[in-house]
């Protein structure tokens, strides 16, 4: 190390936000910095810091702001030193970090899929016409219109609790969850059934857990690279391209995934109208260090078939 470690009376402060898979996403970071240089909870500090997303829950993200809702003073309190590294939800993540900050650095992605939950129904095929699906998110909203467009989308916001009590609530039939978020959470029980990716694609990210640091931290960033997991990084530098090319926001929906076979890499993505009257998807394969190119590539021919007006959510 080209500095000292962290000890309990100078601890590494990790940001996050406040929710209890935040929480549980920032606790796994200290366990694994904590095991790979043998460092005890007490040369960390858990730092939550709470978001403009977080305190803005009665209104869609769209008319407020996009992804940047929910890192914007995370990203300030690191750039103050008030911390050291932030851990995020990469599914949050805007595709540009402020200047002065950098993430690279991936821990082992979760599981991918969409979670169906449901207190009355196996799956979205058994619910009657007219049903309500809750959801806040554009991507899952219109991939549901898409496929069963005699349901109807209400409006779903909030952590994981707050959906399950909007759902026990009778607020709408059923939601939708990460799988990653119920794992992670330790309430993977909760899921009526896991979507296969074949059948809803996922976000961007999804499953994967970013922590960011400054850029001239060198002490971060040597500890940081002993718990980065490649092979994440390498799945993300392709779809992270590919949302990037697409200047992907919480106002477009866009999906996309990549997987990893030997050397290969499986990229798929899927752009859709908002109010899901279409959707267009693309499935290609690249060396791996091709990834982002592949996804740029992807994303130009999908626009390109979409043409002007495709994303506009006022339509």
């Amino acid at each position: 190390m080209t500095r000292d470690l962290p000890t309990p009376s100078h601890p590494l402060k990790i940001g996050t936000r406040g929710s209890p898979l935040a929480l549980a996403q920032a606790f796994e970071t200290r366990a694994r910095l904590g095991a790979a240089f043998d460092l005890p909870e007490e040369a960390f500090e858990i730092v939550v810091i709470k978001t403009t997303g977080d305190q803005i829950i009665d209104r869609p993200l769209k008319e407020i702001g996009g992804k940047g809702l929910f890192t914007r003073e995370i990203e300030q309190a690191m750039l103050t030193g008030d911390i050291d590294i932030a851990v995020h939800s990469m599914k949050d993540m805007p595709v540009l970090q402020p200047e002065g900050l950098l993430l690279d650095t991936y821990l082992p992605r979760e599981d991918v899929r969409d979670a169906f939950v449901s207190p009355t129904v196996a799956s979205l095929a058994d619910l009657p016409a007219g049903s309500l699906v809750g959801t806040s998110s554009l991507r899952r909203k219109a991939q549901v219109l898409v496929a069963y467009p005699h349901l109807e989308v209400v409006e779903f916001r909030g952590n994981v609790q707050t959906r399950l009590k909007k759902l026990e609530d009778g607020v709408a039939a059923c939601t939708f969850l990460a799988m990653a978020g119920l794992n992670r959470l330790g309430r993977s029980e909760v899921a009526t059934c896991a979507i296969d990716a074949d059948v809803m694609l996922p976000a961007v990210a999804q499953g994967a857990i970013g922590i960011e640091r400054r850029a001239d931290d060198t002490r971060a960033a040597e500890m940081l690279a002993a718990i980065h997991h490649k092979e994440t990084g390498q799945r993300l530098v392709s779809e992270r391209a590919f949302l990037a090319a697409l200047d992907g926001s919480c106002e477009t929906p866009i999906a996309g995934l990549a997987e990893l076979n030997g050397t290969t890499l499986r990229l798929r993505g899927e752009i859709l109208r908002p109010d899901g009257s279409e959707s267009l998807t693309d499935d290609q394969s690249a060396p791996i260090e091709d990834g982002a190119e592949l996804g740029r590539a992807m994303a130009a021919k999908l626009l390109a078939q979409a043409g002007s007006g495709f994303f506009d959510w006022r339509s």
